[in-house]
């Protein structure tokens, strides 16, 4: 049957036209492209954080002097700190152990006298180890802010202070260094990544386990023609979804839009192909509806949140998992989304990963369209 016959373009309708019906009458539908993507969204944009404010931390001072008291007040008024004063190490360590407080800053005897004779005692600081993000966040704002009030101190009692080299840091794209503007597009992602692969997963496995799979091998239409027919209708849905995603992002939680919708739209089309056609195969080859959504979370979800970049960076992985990487469609993604949203149109970027989820996406169709056959085992 050719291209240009009209009666394949009209079976090709009529099987669009019965896959939207199915999911009409499918409440899991919105569910998967509504209510899940807002869930995400939410979780992602609020729930999960990399910006640590506010973390408890116990302070013992045994100094007992001005410098000490002015130093415990500069902390207390640091929104990366809350302070709670204790009379010794001892009495702070229960909450340590319970995760009540952080972290345990310790200011020694001597710490004001010290700073006068241009002998300044060391500044203690016991963290729980096994909060290694938090920890390190901690001695870090700690240092600064111990940094900072030296030099302020010094200035006041007119005491010389070593001259060291500043680092003046200006921060491109996102000035305020706010995890959600990372954290958001690569969420967007991560639910392009669920909803595609959930939403075609069912697709051929329904057919099957209904027994509606025989009618529809029956009718005289192409193999491809058929599963182009059925994918476009989810297409349409993932690109819905996407754009209530992107609506969520910028009028939710801010993030600014730099680029153009062509590229997002470019982008996005783009991976679809790929989630969609992966999806299709594994319902194509399980033919079981609850086996075909586990193996698309397990081939879909979590490589995109593991091995794509969204959480970890890549280049910090081993070698072996590195090469890994290049294997999961969302690793070509949330790098451009995120330059979407932040930088801009940057099609040197784009045009490469555009063109590698479209091979992605033939390969799973070409796929699909060979383990559909007409022989019903």
């Amino acid at each position: 049957m050719s291209a240009g016959d009209p009666l394949l373009w009209r079976r090709a309708a009529a099987i669009r036209r019965k896959e939207w019906a199915q999911v009409w009458l499918d409440p899991s539908t919105f569910g998967l492209v509504v209510l899940m993507p807002l869930i995400l969204m939410f979780l992602f944009g609020s729930a999960v954080t990399l910006d640590v404010h506010g973390t408890r931390t116990g302070v013992v001072d045994q100094d007992h002097t001005r410098a000490s008291r002015e130093f415990i007040a500069t902390l207390s008024r640091n929104s990366y700190f809350t302070v709670e004063e204790g009379p010794s190490v001892a009495a702070l360590e229960q909450g340590l152990r319970t995760g009540d407080v952080r972290g345990i800053v310790v200011i020694p005897d001597g710490f004001e006298t010290g700073l006068a004779r241009l002998q300044p005692i060391d500044v203690q600081l016991i963290t729980d180890g096994s909060q290694v993000n938090t920890a390190t966040f901690l001695t870090g704002h700690l240092r600064g802010a111990l940094k900072e009030w030296v030099e302020a101190e010094a200035g006041e009692l007119d005491i010389p202070v070593t001259p060291v080299l500043k680092i003046l840091p200006r921060y491109t794209y996102n000035p305020g260094l706010e995890s959600r503007f990372m954290l958001v597009p690569g969420a967007i992602g991560i639910v392009m990544a669920m909803i595609g692969s959930l939403l075609t997963a069912l697709i051929m496995a329904r057919e099957y386990e209904r027994g509606t799979m025989e009618g529809l091998l029956a009718t005289p239409i192409a193999i491809p023609a058929l599963v182009l027919s059925k994918l476009i209708p989810y297409y349409v849905l993932g690109l819905a979804s996407t754009a209530l995603c992107v609506v969520v992002a910028v009028f939710g939680y801010g993030l600014p839009f730099h680029g153009s919708v062509l590229a997002l739209f470019l982008i996005a089309s783009a991976f679809l192909a790929a989630v969609l056609g992966q999806g299709l195969l594994i319902s194509a080859g399980t033919k079981n509806q609850f086996v075909s959504t586990q193996f698309a979370l397990l081939s879909g979800f979590l490589p995109s949140l593991l091995l794509s970049g969204f959480l970890f960076e890549i280049d910090s992985m081993p070698t072996a998992i590195q090469w890994l990487t290049y294997i999961v469609p969302a690793r070509y993604l949330i790098p451009s989304l995120q330059s979407v949203f932040l930088v801009g149109d940057v099609w040197q970027l784009f045009l490469p990963n555009i063109a590698i989820l479209l091979l992605f996406g033939a390969f799973f169709f070409l796929r699909v369209t060979r383990a559909i056959t007409r022989r019903i085992a």
